[in-house]
């Protein structure tokens, strides 16, 4: 079993990340004190991903964070790529309320809905060896854990979309520059887990419920891991091509639509890459402003559903979902 965890390690951190990384192959809004003009803002770690849990539910969720600089706000909205329907149902309909909304996706920049069923055809058919493993494994853990695929769930050709990642000849291309893949960069984020002593999922539990065929059993295991996946990911950005290059074309994607006119701008992204967008945006001079949390997992314990749970009074007020606002 010891072989397990590494494996899960490996297979959370890429499903965190990578999902929808190649087209061709409750909410309490919380006030973060400003300084005051004229002064630099103290600035606390910001989480973009956490787990919040009672005796009844654990429900894994992402954030809607604001920035503003002069009359421009921008949203970083953090994902996860595999999820509850209603989570992308919430996420589509807020997308609505952005003059632009930034999204990732590496060799993205053509795509819709049809496009989009069209080359997963052709996936189906071929692709290179590391992006094949990767949609395995992903695909694979989304029909285990009974949910759904933010590719198949997000409505990308919505007027307002605009693409803000890396071509697939540019990430192919850096990649190879820099001796860089997805495997070898999701290994090091989980070693990066485990140098920092973050709460692993249980390899027993794991086996037991691979075994079960007990879904909500894995995922309560295997939030252990992507509620913390802020701290596994953060020490990684910088000078790669995974989380460091693809955020640097978003962000001149970003310049462009704010030199452009647009003044209210939703960014899109894997929740992990939200700690050096945030890091880039104080640089620009932006400033923190209200947090949302939606639930992408929403999962019971003790065999019953969140639904009986929130009616024993499971729920709180501050974990209630809303779509976000943009202000």
């Amino acid at each position: 079993m010891k072989r397990i965890l590494p494996f899960f390690s490996l297979a959370v951190v890429l499903a965190h990340l990578f999902s929808p990384l190649m087209a061709q192959d409750e909410s309490a809004a919380t006030p973060v004190e400003k300084a005051p003009s004229g002064k630099k803002q103290a600035v606390a770690a910001t989480d973009f991903i956490r787990i919040d849990e009672n005796e009844q539910v654990a429900r894994l969720q992402t954030s809607v964070t604001g920035y503003q600089k002069g009359d421009v706000t921008v949203h970083l909205i953090g994902a996860v790529h595999i999820a509850d329907k209603k989570y992308y149902e919430i996420l589509n309909e807020s997308f609505a309320k952005y003059d632009a909304l930034l999204f990732e996706m590496v060799g993205g920049e053509n795509i819709n809905k049809k496009k989009a069923a069209e080359q997963e055809q052709q996936e189906e058919r071929g692709g290179d060896l590391q992006t094949n493993l990767l949609r395995g494994m992903v695909n694979g853990m989304s029909r285990f854990l009974k949910l759904a695929s933010q590719v198949e769930m997000i409505d990308y050709s919505a007027k307002n979309f605009v693409h803000a990642d890396l071509t697939a000849k540019q990430f192919e291309k850096k990649q190879d520059a820099k001796g860089e893949s997805l495997l070898s960069f999701a290994m090091s984020a989980a070693q990066q887990a485990q140098n920092e002593g973050v709460e692993q999922p249980s390899p027993a539990k794991l086996f037991a419920a691979l075994l079960s065929g007990n879904s909500n059993m894995l995922k309560l295991e295997m939030m252990k891991n992507l509620g913390n996946g802020d701290d596994q990911i953060t020490a990684l950005a910088g000078d790669n091509v995974i989380i460091g290059d693809r955020n640097s074309k978003c962000i001149k994607v970003l310049r462009k639509q704010v030199k452009k006119g647009r003044k209210r701008i939703g960014i899109f992204y894997g929740a992990a890459h939200n700690p050096d967008l945030e890091a880039r945006l104080f640089k620009m001079g932006y400033t923190k402003g209200g947090q949302e949390w939606l639930t992408a997992w929403d999962v019971p314990k003790n065999g019953k559903s969140p639904g009986e749970a929130e009616e024993q009074g499971a729920e709180s007020p501050q974990n209630r979902e809303a779509a976000p606002q943009v202000k």
